[in-house]
């Protein structure tokens, strides 16, 4: 091949074994042409010659080095190049299996649920070294109440419950009047759509009117801390704090759970008030019942402990989600890919945190005779 890389062989007389010629450029933009033909070659080469050889790479080394393996032939006529290439590829050839052997599928699942626990538990320590973190700032905070920063807190506060009215009141109306719809359509093959008063207004002030509302802050605002938090991170702003000796935790933490935890009792509330408020409407167009006369039903259906059930689970369920959410930030580490992987993981640990909390405040409640 004319002006890229060529070989040959020659008979050696009297040994009946070939000489192999290489000649030309032997560059990873030229071997490709020839790679087929010379895996191709067969019988037997004691002889690999480089003298004609014009240039060489590290392919056209472990070419050399490949060929002079399998055929068992010594490299001669190589320039000092070569021969350095050829010497660094021999070194780092390896015959060892390049994917590890597959563990059996009991070996396998252990171990990685033994990763799992393994990640679980680091994580309840960081979150419970993290939380000691903010009692010791809310404690030093307590002693030297000048350096609370109220504007920050008054920040939050709008962030966090102001700018949600919108939202959490549309989704709210919503879900009361498909609960008063649904639960109309269930009640009347009883002959009780009067029920659904009771429905409407125990199921919301209880329990989902507070859920849907952290599930949602958990969305927007627990979000909105993880990426705010880290994204000071990685521009090394959190570390500029610590430097001009301001408390990270004092300035960006603490703020943010207390402006989360006091509005989520305002917003639950508020969602509640809504969603009894759509279901008022579905049952005055549906179910002939007067919009005021439904709202006068549900003082007299509606004990007055449901409502300090949701009261009492709001502000916890408020702490757990800003909990989540500047921890995660805290944690990113290395690029902004982290930030939206930390992101990701406040909302849904937020989401399953309150659940799971929910769960359990339905069991205590119910024990201690509210249910």
């Amino acid at each position: 091949m004319e002006g890229g890389a060529n070989f040959s062989i020659e008979q050696q007389e009297g040994v009946g074994a070939g000489r192999l010629m290489l000649s030309g450029p032997y560059l990873v933009s030229t071997i490709g042409a020839i790679d087929q033909d010379l895996e191709a070659i067969e019988g037997e080469i004691v002889v690999i010659d480089l003298v004609g050889v014009t240039e060489i790479d590290t392919v056209g080394a472990w070419i050399v080095c490949r060929l002079s393996r399998r055929f068992g032939a010594e490299v001669t006529g190589a320039s000092a190049r070569a021969q350095r290439l050829i010497r660094a590829v021999e070194g780092s050839d390896s015959a060892e299996d390049v994917s590890p052997p597959k563990l059996p599928i009991w070996e396998s699942a252990s171990a990685r649920m033994g990763g799992w626990v393994a990640v679980a538990w680091a994580g309840v320590v960081g979150v419970v070294g993290f939380l000691g973190q903010v009692l010791v700032a809310t404690g030093s905070l307590m002693r030297h109440p000048r350096r609370f920063r109220t504007k920050a807190l008054v920040r939050q506060l709008e962030l966090v419950g102001v700018d949600a009215l919108p939202i959490i009141g549309l989704m709210s109306f919503l879900i009361g009047i498909v609960i008063a719809q649904q639960g109309s359509v269930q009640l009347e093959q009883f002959g009780a759509e009067a029920l659904t008063i009771n429905l409407v207004g125990r199921i919301t002030l209880r329990e989902l009117g507070v859920l849907m509302t952290a599930i949602m802050v958990a969305g927007r605002s627990g979000s909105a801390f993880a990426a705010q938090i880290g994204t000071m991170k990685l521009t090394e702003e959190v570390d500029a704090m610590r430097t001009i000796g301001i408390s990270p935790v004092e300035a960006l933490i603490i703020p943010r759970i207390m402006a989360c935890t006091f509005m989520m009792i305002l917003l639950g509330f508020y969602a509640s008030v809504v969603a009894i408020i759509g279901g008022a409407v579905v049952g005055d167009l549906l179910l002939n019942i007067p919009f005021w006369t439904f709202l006068e039903r549900i003082k007299e259906v509606v004990p007055t402990h449901d409502l300090w059930v949701g009261l009492i689970k709001a502000p916890v369920f408020g702490l757990i989600v800003a909990l989540a959410g500047c921890y995660h930030g805290m944690q990113v580490r290395g690029n902004s890919e982290e930030v939206g992987l930390r992101t990701t993981m406040a909302v849904v640990s937020a989401i399953f945190a309150v659940i799971v909390l929910d769960a359990f405040f339905a069991v205590f409640f119910t024990e201690i005779g509210w249910g």
